[in-house]
């Protein structure tokens, strides 16, 4: 009796339940990150100023895109914008960029990117810019304004400087191959979501404009100073743009635009200085 009280005892003390016995089931493996990153962006503006230079004729502009990237530091995207014809794409309104590159950080702070952009303008007829150099009266343009550029940028922290240089004629301008720009950029963040956002841009060109009163330069500087705000990812920006650009319209210089061009090299019937200082309000998200 004592014998069988003591193994029911031994047997008990060793049982387990069988939902105890029966082991955990293990946590799903975390999924590797993946190698491919595709994003897209949406933006509001204002007006749109291209290196300081109205693009839309002091209208709002709706642009847009599509970005790919790969984890070496590959990358592919395209970029659209609304634009006017009257700022030197005849009979186009419509912006198509399309970039790509290799970029790469090191030593934590500094940066490195290489690519190219080529700039095209569908619908536009680039022949009424034809004989409008100087220093080639007979170079003629063709096609759709366009414009392909390689560009190499570094950066540190919240500073960078590109450089891009043309080895096209410069958005189809006759005889302008070689046509470049550097661009000193600073984006601070000060906390919060705000950031302060602050620009320096130079264009160099060989292309002399044949206006009616002397031949004319299109080189200049332009610059930039905002800030931004960062809301649940939406981006709310205001900045003053403004450059040295010539554009009176009193004495027909380059940058005085017109509302509109047609592809007889006709004008619309209102102009503007297209480099005047301009405050810009913008909204956007990356998605």
């Amino acid at each position: 009796m004592n014998k069988s009280l003591i193994a029911l005892a031994l047997v008990g003390a060793f049982a387990v339940p069988a939902f105890a016995q029966t082991a955990a089931p293990a946590a799903p493996a975390a999924e590797p990150a993946s190698d491919h990153t595709f994003t897209a962006n949406v933006g509001l503006f204002s007006s749109y100023r291209f290196r300081g230079i109205d693009q839309t004729f002091g209208q709002p502009a709706l642009q847009g895109g599509f970005d790919y990237s790969h984890s070496s530091g590959f990358y592919l995207g395209n970029w659209n914008s609304n634009v006017s014809s009257g700022a030197g794409f005849p009979e186009g309104n419509l912006e198509m960029d399309f970039y790509g590159g290799w970029k790469t950080t090191f030593a934590e702070d500094f940066g490195l990117d290489v690519g190219g952009l080529y700039y095209y303008y569908p619908g536009s007829n680039a022949a009424p810019l034809s004989g409008t150099n100087a220093k080639n009266l007979t170079a003629t343009s063709s096609g759709a304004v366009d414009n392909f550029e390689l560009y190499v940028a570094g950066s540190w922290k919240f500073l960078s400087l590109k450089y891009s240089y043309s080895f096209t004629d410069y958005f189809s301008l006759p005889d302008s191959k070689g046509s470049s720009y550097l661009d000193l950029t600073a984006n601070v963040p000060v906390g919060d979501g705000w950031s302060i956002v602050g620009h320096v841009g130079q264009l160099f060109s060989s292309y002399k404009y044949a206006g009616t009163t002397a031949d004319q330069s299109i080189e200049y500087t332009d610059w930039k100073l905002g800030v931004t705000k960062d809301i649940s990812g939406w981006v709310i920006g205001a900045a003053y743009i403004g450059t040295n650009a010539a554009g009176n319209c009193g004495n027909a210089e380059f940058y005085c635009f017109s509302n509109s061009l047609n592809a007889n090299g006709q004008l619309g019937s209102k102009t503007k200085d297209a480099g005047r200082g301009i405050g810009v309000i913008s909204i956007s998200r990356t998605f």
